[in-house]
Parts: C-alpha cells; structure tokens; sequence
C-alpha cells in the first residue's frame, strides 16, 4: 500500500503540471484532508482501511466539495464500477492500469469528463438495461447492501463494518440478513465462496 501510493505521488510530482499536497493510508483522514485541502483531484483506493472509501465519496459530495475523486480498484465486476460512479466517482481505474491512463484520467475529468479503464470496456458496463434484473442477482442488492456484502467477504467483522460505513451495528445486520437473503445464501462461508467465484474479493 505504502509502496503504490509513493509510486503514484512520484509520477504526479514528475509531471510539470502536478503537484502531491498530501498522501494517507486511512479513509477518515483521506476525508479530512479533501475537506481541508480542497485539492483538484483525489485519487483513492477502493479499501481504505476505517472509513469506506464509497462512504469517503459520498461525504465529499455531500459537503459539495469540487474535488474530483479517482478511485484505483483491483475489482473489475459491472456492479462495483456503477456504483462507484454512481456515488461521485470521476474515474475508475484498474490497478493493474499502465501509468499514462492515470494522467490520460487527469486530463479527461479535469474537463468535465468520466473516465473507466479502457480494459473495463464502459460502452458493455452500461449497455445491460435490458436484461431482467433477475439474471444477476448482485443487481438486485441496494448500494449499501452490496457494501456490506464485500466487507464481509473481505472477512470484515460486522461491528467494523457499522464503523467504515457510519452505520450502527444493527442496521448491518439488517443489510447482511437482507442480501444473503436476496442472494439465496445463508453464511458468510456461502458468500465468500460466491465472491471467490466472481472475483470480488481484494485479497490480491
């Protein structure tokens, strides 16, 4: 983790244009710093470890802050990319990714744009509205449920979720029973399994 993000910070400060005014392993003070800081852009990893890194999106909007949020991710599944786009995201990049896209993800957002690894092909990501929502049963859970879902695959116990999502302990278990409900599946053993099938999970 360390290792990536002086990676990145490296190859920003190398470019004329570019200039790194701050760098953490936390999403609470990733959250702090975009308050504070006000930067252009914010590059985010999708597992920030204590606050959610969607939940981190979803306050910066909320505050109405202009900062545009790139978010690096090893998950590549349709549901992931949408609502990450859908909570505020400016661009969702791989982090298997070569290092032009990112600059090529500055540029494109800093105009206005969205901008997807081209690897994720987005035209396929947004071209299945006229499939039923039964043919994929990830579609049919909720964006917070779909959070809990991978946290717990992640092996994240619930009272750790309720801290990363700003949830009570309660309203998870909720969620959990509602998605493995949804999802036909009755342990968290099932779910991770399922995720496994999927790769959903980000042990790598």
């Amino acid at each position: 983790m360390t290792l990536v993000r002086e990676g990145l910070a490296a190859l920003c400060e190398a470019q004329p244009h570019l200039h790194v005014i701050g760098q953490c392993s936390e999403g609470a003070v990733a959250l702090r710093l975009i308050q504070e800081q006000r930067p252009d852009i914010a590059i985010l990893d999708l597992n920030l470890r204590d606050l959610y890194t969607l939940e981190v999106v979803r306050r910066v909007r909320l505050a109405g802050l202009a900062s545009k949020l790139v978010v690096l991710s090893t998950r590549r599944d349709r549901k992931t990319v949408v609502e990450a786009l859908r909570s505020g995201v400016s661009a969702f990049l791989l982090k298997s990714a070569p290092s032009n896209e990112l600059l090529e993800a500055f540029a494109q957002i800093l105009e206005g744009g969205i901008y997807v690894s081209p690897e994720l092909e987005l035209n396929k990501i947004f071209c299945s509205g006229k499939k039923p929502s039964n043919d994929d049963p990830l579609q049919s859970l909720s964006t917070r449920e779909y959070q809990v879902f991978l946290l717990l695959c992640d092996g994240v116990r619930a009272k750790e979720i309720a801290a990363r999502l700003s949830l009570s302990p309660k309203t998870v278990d909720t969620y959990r029973a509602s998605l493995m409900r949804k999802l036909d599946i009755h342990d968290v053993a099932g779910l991770v399994k399922f995720a496994i099938e999927r790769d959903l999970t980000s042990s790598r």
